[in-house]
């Protein structure tokens, strides 16, 4: 029987797939991507440490469940709340299982060493199919310059306001740049990042452009670039610029020599992070980016005090985001954490102790889904005021669990060049050379989280917020021994 899949016009027919027609094309701690090298789409496959590869640890039903759960929670609750235009939920398959398996031992060379602790799931076929958000449909490819997608990894944009914040640091320093500190002392990351969310989401575009030119320089895990559907930027121990100004030149400064007194690659650079940061302001009703169309005001989100560099900036131009753009959306749905993780987990351990007593209501409180309009339901008509119910708990949860995903999730800006004939809508000029994009914004990595992370989460924001705290009273300590060291070896001279 042939089994046809329809996603953004795509067929595939399932009985006649072949491996060799599928690349690798990255991967997460969860799940592993391929692309179709023909057709606009990819397939997410889910993974599983490797220790388990004899034995997986679910079965076929409970992976297409999985799988499932991940297009409902899509669907049904991040759709509404980010915008319909963003999110493209995609939609469950089973594979054929050979395939699969041939797949695997295909993409296996390709792989991170980093990422090989886990093995590719072989043995339920299951996985997600989704159009391939690298691309642009055909009839916006130029065949000189094919598109250009740019992945950003936001993270959080505003610092916690919840009164049951117990560390005064957390009200003016952001968790990502916190972390950072973390994740250096830890080995995960040889250099800090001095990209800062909260220039991001300032709406104040000097900031925004600030931030991004931080993630050209420290990429990490929150920056890539493709062209063509191909990776050609991200975290490499050696950050090559030099190389992607040349990927670059062709889209914005296609003759040699200078350019306004510039280097061509230096200025495709900042004309690259000039067109994200409109399309990131874009509302995408328009085909200018960024009209002042007011939205989340820069109050209550704050800056952060780890970034000292741009406080002369927040007295000059406009703090806000337009109300319809991308970040905006995802900001007001991250906003949903209003108790910070340490006013929502007295709240989890009251659903937990009510689980103890009650288990068979697991299923009412939907702590495992299903995703549906009742769930979203929970989330938008929780009360404000906490009335000792456990109906306020679970909706407090749930909120919480939402936006962190919106604190994880992954932006997709697509770029293909405008022919000088073309008048496509949207589209976005760069200044001061007027050439024109089509361009397209999509979200994505927008998995539920598990209610089960929330006890993990709640330890790990102690250990990075202590950490943080100990690391600046050290440096401060050995400033201070400096200071004195200085002092102490001063000469000083007298006449004779």
């Amino acid at each position: 029987m042939v089994i046809i899949i329809h996603n953004n016009g795509c067929v595939m027919e399932l009985d006649k797939m072949d491996e060799n027609d599928w690349k690798y094309h990255g991967e997460g701690n969860k799940s592993l991507v391929v692309s179709h090298s023909q057709h606009s789409h990819v397939l997410r496959l889910l993974k599983y440490p490797a220790g388990n590869a004899e034995h997986p640890p679910q079965t076929t039903e409970q992976a297409f469940r999985d799988i499932q759960n991940i297009v409902d929670f899509n669907k049904n609750i991040m759709k509404p709340l980010l915008g319909e235009r963003y999110v493209h939920h995609g939609e469950a398959v089973k594979l054929p299982l050979d395939f699969v398996r041939q797949l695997s031992l295909k993409v296996q060379p390709e792989r991170p060493e980093s990422r090989c602790d886990k093995v590719m799931d072989t043995f339920s076929g299951c996985a997600l199919c989704l159009p391939n958000l690298t691309q642009m449909p055909s009839c916006h490819i130029s065949q000189h310059r094919p598109p250009l997608c740019i992945e950003i990894k936001p993270k959080c944009g505003f610092l916690p306001f919840s009164r049951h914040v117990s560390k005064e640091i957390k009200h003016k320093v952001c968790r990502f740049c916190m972390h950072q500190h973390f994740k250096l002392a830890n080995g995960e990351w040889k250099r800090m990042s001095r990209y800062c969310p909260l220039d991001l989401f300032s709406g104040n575009k000097q900031r925004m452009c600030f931030a991004i030119k931080h993630l050209l320089q420290e990429p990490q895990n929150n920056f890539k670039i493709f062209k063509n559907g191909e990776l050609i930027y991200s975290c490499k121990e050696d950050v090559d610029l030099n190389g992607l100004a040349q990927h670059l030149k062709p889209y914005f400064h296609p003759g040699n020599g200078l350019m306004n007194g510039h280097q061509p690659g230096k200025a495709a650079m900042n004309e690259l992070i000039q067109v994200i940061c409109s399309a990131l302001l874009s509302s995408g009703d328009s085909n200018r980016a960024g009209e002042p169309r007011k939205g989340l005001p820069l109050e209550g989100r704050g800056h952060c005090e780890a970034n000292g560099l741009y406080r002369d900036m927040l007295r000059n131009g406009n703090h806000y985001l337009p109300k319809d753009c991308v970040l905006s959306k995802i900001l007001q749905v991250q906003m949903l954490d209003s108790l910070d993780i340490e006013g929502l987990y007295p709240l989890y351990k009251r659903v937990e102790q009510y689980l103890e007593e009650f288990p068979k209501e697991r299923g009412r409180l939907q702590i495992d889904g299903p995703y549906n309009e009742n769930f979203l339901e929970k989330i938008q008509n929780c009360p404000s005021e906490d009335d000792g119910s456990i109906d306020y708990a679970i909706g407090k949860v749930h909120q919480y669990r939402v936006a962190m995903t919106a604190k994880d999730c992954s932006v997709m800006i697509t770029l293909a060049p405008c022919e000088e004939d073309e008048l496509l809508e949207p589209n976005l000029e760069t200044q001061p050379s007027k050439r024109r994009f089509t361009y397209s914004v999509s979200i994505l990595d927008l998995d539920p989280k598990p209610y089960e992370n929330i006890l993990q989460q709640h330890k790990r924001d102690a250990k990075i917020v202590n950490y943080y705290l100990r690391s600046q009273q050290e440096a401060a300590v050995a400033g201070l021994y400096l200071e004195r060291e200085q002092e102490d070896c001063t000469l000083m001279f007298h006449p004779v």
